[in-house]
Parts: structure tokens; C-alpha cells; sequence
């Protein structure tokens, strides 16, 4: 299995990247997990347009799902005419979201490029993967991902504030892609999103094998959430996520 950052920055794209996106692939399958503002771009370095096979949306917020309007122009009016539809899944309502996004009617909306499904706490098969969705905090509707493949498996936290329900998705995983929205600081809201410290402790809980930390606000320093993150008793490789960074498993 092969996990490639497309965007790593959180809420909006930054200078060095844009939001969240990972392409996850094996045995010729390709997998977006979110396609948020500014990764249409940036994909297409490392894989063709038309070589996606299923999107999975943890959120229906911007910086997790907005360039599907892009992506839907692309396969609606290439020059050779309609793409194949692809599974879209996403929380209850996707189809709608992304009609109202791009300012067209429900029907069809973007039916005619991508096959939505509307997700819910559970495992189900997705080409060659196994896929666990559970319910993570945040203010809206929202996913966490575990994918399972060949004996290995990485876990990807989407949104979310401190939750039991990420430490059960990320048991024992190779690789943990938690958000670190937050630095440490008096009056942090609750239900929103993870501190990094917060996030070396779920890696912890979870044991898992390595950490790589995303979601990264432009505005923080991101020196300070790798020193958060390593004084929070996790033991095991930290790192930050950058934008073209490649893990195989």
C-alpha cells in the first residue's frame, strides 16, 4: 500500500500546500481520501486525471471536499466525451452538498460523473481495501478512515477533538495520519479539533507504529506541534505531513 500526501494544510491551502487530500493505492487501485481546496492541482503531479477509482470524504466542510466541483468539470466535459462514473462516499446529504457548491440543480447534480454514497459507522470492501469509517468529534457530520490491505493498515483521523472512537480506529495501525489542528494554549474549544500533543497521546493509546501529523494551519508553527506532539509520551517515529511526502506499507 502506498499513502501520498496531495494536501496537508488545514482549514485553507497554504504557501507549501494545499488542503487535505491523500491518494492511497495497491494492486491498481487508487483511492482519494478527501479532495479539499487546491488539490485538484496539485494530483495531477502523481497520478493522471481520469486514474482515480473512488473518493471517500471524512467531511463536507471546503477544505476536506471543494475541488470535487473542479474534478466533476473534468470528467463531465472531457474532450473525448463523459468519464465512467466513480463512487463518491461522504456523510448523509453528499450529493446535495455538492450540487449546492457548484450552483447547480439537485438533478442531476453531479450524478452524471460520480455515483454517491451516502457512509456510515462501518467496515465495507473498496477494491482491494478493507474500509472501517467511525464517527469522529466535530461540529458537523464527520469520518475517520482506517484502510486495510495485505496485512498492513494506516489509519487517517479526518476532523475531530479527542475521542475514544480514534483510538479504537488507529489500534495498532503502521501508520496514523492525525490531525493537529491546535497548539496548546487556556480555552481550547472542545469537539473541534486536535491539539498536537493531543494527537501524540491518541498515537499512543492506539499504539501506533508511526505518526505523522497533518492538518497543519498555516498560521502555526509547525516546529511547535512536532515539539508538542514529541513531549506527549508517544514513543514511536513522529513526523510532519508535507505536501508530495510518500509512505509505502
Amino acid at each position: 500500500m502506498r499513502i501520498t500526501v496531495i494536501g496537508c494544510s488545514g482549514s485553507f491551502p497554504g504557501p507549501d500546500s494545499p488542503a487535505s487530500c491523500y491518494l492511497v493505492q495497491s494492486g491498481g487501485f487508487s483511492l482519494l481520501l478527501d479532495l479539499g481546496s487546491g488539490a485538484l492541482g496539485a494530483l495531477q503531479r502523481h497520478i493522471g486525471l481520469y486514474d482515480i477509482d473512488a473518493i471517500l470524504f471524512t467531511h463536507l466542510h471546503a477544505d476536506h471536499c471543494l475541488d470535487l466541483c473542479g474534478y466533476w468539470v473534468a470528467r463531465r466535459y472531457a474532450p473525448d466525451g463523459l468519464k465512467p462514473r466513480i463512487p463518491v462516499y461522504g456523510p448523509t446529504g453528499v450529493a446535495a452538498r455538492m450540487a449546492r457548491a457548484y450552483d447547480l440543480d439537485p438533478e442531476p447534480g453531479m450524478s452524471e460523473a460520480f455515483d454517491f454514497r451516502t457512509l456510515a459507522p462501518g467496515t465495507f470492501e473498496l477494491g482491494p481495501f478493507t474500509v472501517t469509517a467511525a464517527s469522529m468529534d466535530h461540529p458537523v457530520e464527520a469520518y475517520g478512515f482506517r484502510v486495510e490491505q495485505g496485512g498492513v493498515a494506516f489509519a487517517y483521523s479526518g476532523d475531530t477533538g479527542a475521542c475514544d472512537a480514534l483510538v479504537d480506529l488507529a489500534d495498532g495501525v503502521d501508520l496514523l495520519l492525525a490531525e493537529a489542528s491546535l497548539l496548546e494554549r487556556p480555552g481550547l474549544p472542545g469537539g473541534l479539533h486536535l491539539t498536537a500533543r493531543q494527537a501524540g497521546e491518541h498515537a499512543a493509546r492506539a499504539d501506533a507504529k508511526r505518526l505523522v501529523l497533518t492538518h497543519l494551519v498555516p498560521w502555526n508553527d509547525n516546529g511547535h506541534s512536532l515539539a508538542e506532539a514529541k513531549a506527549s509520551g508517544y514513543r514511536g517515529q513522529i513526523e510532519l505531513a508535507c505536501q508530495g511526502a510518500v509512505y509505502d506499507l
